[in-house]
This record gives structure tokens, C-alpha cells and sequence, in this order.
């Protein structure tokens, strides 16, 4: 739907060799020997954070990369988000006419008990289905990595006791020209209140890349003959440094305004410590005192930027070999 013209890659891919498929490819100047990459964005997070979500993303991807913006027509909008969609963005039923060289599909705010209940789930697999018989590389972040993987191999994602929220250091389990320059670990911002079990992602041949010991798997892959590898994130690599903050700040407002029952946690890992001392001295009052009135109150200077945010630079570098990998093969079928 957008058209921004002709694009380079962005500078200084890193030199890797893929396997794809049988055939060998490497690369170390991938903006002389590629077409322009066009990259396809499913944006599916909800209203707050729909333009947030497209900004994190389009700073991943890169200005030089022609990225086109998709939204599934089965998640609930109100009318200003609406307005965005229709100027900028095309619908799922467009991605086949695309050209797209990659394709990342963000996950949605869960509602449902059940995935299968949520009202986008039959549309999303749709989606999966269409990348996985066109062999387009895919991205799948956070909940829509649970769908995918629920779809194409039934594995259930399971609740977890309390939600993860904060940084967690990730740990690289194999060497993969994904985590190609990468440190061994890297700080990874997780949000989410639903898991993989680690053991069935590897019975079903699924490859663990990257994990922790407090949050469980971060980044695997599915690699089957004839398809291009799908990439899944439980993690969410892309977020801006206040994402957390933002993310707490509304979770806690649902609980002032009786939305939700529980005060929510502090994201762990996150904050500074003199936040952290306002933060809880914040929360006991919430607490005791529930009231909307109470908004007003919330510590402003706990916004401020983090004690860690240093996951940018690991999140760069896997989009950065991703793109790598995207490149590859458009060279290839070009």
C-alpha cells in the first residue's frame, strides 16, 4: 500500500554464510550484490500502542529497507487507530501481492483464555499458512509466536503464575548465524503472561537460540526443507526504553480503575533504585486506598529513562543479521 520509493540495505550487514536450502550463500557487501529489500510490518498491537509498535519496528528494519505496513481486519479498533490504518496501512489480503522479500508479524494484547478464542486467530494462521507455502522469511514476535507455533504444531502455550515484565540476560544455547557477532548474552525486555515449554518447542524440531534461566526461552527457529525458516520471539527486542514504564504505568491504572484485581508488579530489572523506593511507596497506597483519584498521584519521575536499557544494541544486531539472511536469498531468486 505505502511506496517509498527505490532503498538500499542498511550499512554494515554483517558477513555470515546461510544454508539455505542445500545452496550456499555469502555475502559481506549485500547493498551491491541485492535488489532493495522489501519487508512486509503485521501490526497487530492494540490502539495505545499501534503507532509506538510501527515506530520500534521501522527503526529495527532500517530507513533504507522498503517496509510496508499490514493489519489484520479482525482486531478491534476505535476510531482514531482506524483512521491510521486506512491511510497507512494495506489489509492482510494484500501480502500476496506485495513482493515481499521478509515478513514480521507482531503479537496482540491477549483477551482470550484460549488462543483459538481470540478474534484475529483464524486470520493470523491464515497468514502463517500463506508464508510457510511461499517460503517468505518470517518474524513472529511474542504472541504471535504462540499462535504460530499452536497452528503449525500444536503446542500450547501455557499461563504463567505471574506475568513476565522487566530485562532478563538471554543466553546464547547454539551457534547460528542469527546471534552471528553477538555477545554470548544480552539483555532482552520480556512482557507477557503466557510460556513455551522449552521441551516440547525441541520435541517438535523447533531450535532453541537463545534463553534464560528466570524466563525461560527468548529466541527459536523452525527450519523445515522447502520453507524459509521462521524466527520466533518471546522476548520483545524491539522496545524503546520507557516501553516497560509506559506498560506498568497502564497496568496500573486498570487496577485504580477496578479493570483488572491485582496491583500489578514492578517490572524487574528495570528501574533505578531511587524509582523502585517510589514505585512500591506508590503501590502500598494503591493498595490501600484504591481509587481513580489516585492517577494524579503516580510518581513522574519513575519515567525516567532506566538503571538498563542496553538492550538496543543486541537487538540491532539480530535484525541486522536477519535482514542479512533476507538479503541472501532475494539475491538468490533474483
Amino acid at each position: 500500500m505505502l511506496d517509498h520509493g527505490p532503498s538500499i540495505l542498511p550499512a554494515n550487514l554483517p558477513a555470515v554464510t546461510l544454508d539455505l536450502g542445500g545452496s550456499a550463500a555469502s555475502w559481506s557487501e549485500p547493498a551491491r550484490v541485492a535488489p532493495a529489500l522489501r519487508i512486509g510490518l503485521l501490526n497487530n498491537m492494540p490502539d495505545s500502542a499501534l503507532v509506538q509498535t510501527e515506530r520500534q519496528f521501522r527503526r529495527l528494519i532500517g530507513s533504507g529497507v522498503d517496509l510496508r505496513l499490514f493489519s489484520l481486519e479482525t482486531v478491534p479498533r476505535g476510531p482514531l487507530a482506524r483512521a491510521h490504518l486506512d491511510r497507512f496501512y494495506a489489509t492482510e489480503g494484500a501480502l500476496a501481492g506485495a513482493g515481499l522479500d521478509a515478513l514480521v508479524v507482531t503479537g496482540a494484547e491477549p483477551r482470550a483464555r484460549q488462543l483459538a478464542d481470540e478474534p484475529f486467530f483464524p486470520a493470523l494462521t491464515a497468514v502463517v499458512d500463506w508464508a510457510a507455502s511461499n517460503a517468505v522469511p518470517t518474524l513472529f514476535s511474542c504472541l504471535a509466536a504462540h499462535a504460530a507455533v499452536l497452528h503449525l504444531d500444536h503446542i500450547e502455550r501455557r499461563p504463567l503464575p505471574a506475568k513476565h515484565s522487566g530485562v532478563y540476560a538471554c543466553a546464547a544455547v547454539a551457534d547460528h548465524p542469527l546471534l552471528a557477532g553477538m555477545p554470548a548474552s544480552v539483555p532482552v525486555p520480556h512482557s507477557r503472561w503466557n510460556d513455551l515449554p522449552e521441551a516440547e518447542l525441541t520435541a517438535r524440531g523447533y531450535r532453541i537460540l537463545r534463553r534464560s534461566d528466570a524466563v525461560g526461552v527468548d529466541l527459536f527457529i523452525r527450519e523445515r526443507a522447502g520453507s524459509a525458516p521462521m524466527v520466533f520471539l518471546q522476548g520483545h527486542p524491539e522496545y524503546e526504553g520507557d516501553t516497560l514504564a509506559r506498560e506498568y504505568r497502564r497496568d496500573m491504572g486498570r487496577f485504580l480503575d477496578g479493570e483488572r484485581e491485582t496491583c500489578p508488579a514492578l517490572p524487574e530489572n528495570y528501574y533505578t533504585d531511587q524509582s523502585v523506593r517510589h514505585l512500591d511507596a506508590f503501590a502500598a497506597t494503591a493498595r490501600a486506598y484504591r481509587s481513580s483519584a489516585l492517577h494524579a498521584d503516580f510518581p513522574t519521575m519513575a519515567e525516567t529513562p532506566p538503571r538498563l536499557a542496553g538492550w538496543q544494541e543486541g537487538a540491532a544486531g539480530l535484525f541486522r543479521n536477519w535482514l542479512a539472511f533476507a538479503s541472501a536469498r532475494a539475491a538468490l531468486a533474483a
